[in-house]
């Protein structure tokens, strides 16, 4: 079975992408980060590959989308609490990132916010209860 997932995202310039989510609080693995690629750790096992855009055609033969344009994939991570959601929101938007929905909520169930970051990339935040989580979203 798979032991990590590495989520490619293709970046215009990729030390403001590892400036912004540095401010974040990620840090990046030097053993697969160089000028071309930035390994972003987000969990133990979780990570997103910044490439430049230049890099990263060189792995499809497709049109690289433009994310400030089109949605090619919704990044979603799970937080430990309401407040984790709203501080890492809030330190995406000082950071230079922009917020185009409003919180998502359900009752005390499911909390949820976005950010774009600087490429246009929408990631998710959301704490769920864990009783939410134990039922299932659909009341399992």
């Amino acid at each position: 079975m798979h032991k990590h997932i590495f989520v490619n995202l293709g970046v215009r310039d990729l030390k403001r992408s590892m400036d912004f989510f540095g401010k974040l609080g990620f840090t990046f693995d030097p053993k697969f980060t160089n000028d071309q690629a930035a390994c972003m750790v987000i969990g133990e096992n979780i990570f997103a590959m910044l490439l430049t855009t230049d890099f990263m055609r060189g792995f499809t033969d497709k049109a690289l989308a433009d994310a400030h344009q089109s949605t090619e994939v919704l990044t979603c991570l799970s937080c430990a609490s309401r407040e984790e959601v709203d501080t890492l929101v809030e330190k995406a938007l000082a950071a230079g990132g922009s917020s185009k929905r409003p919180a998502m909520e359900n009752g005390t169930d499911m909390y949820g916010r976005s950010f774009e970051d600087p490429d246009g990339h929408i990631w998710e935040l959301v704490y769920m209860s864990p009783a939410f989580i134990e039922k299932g979203a659909h009341g399992g």
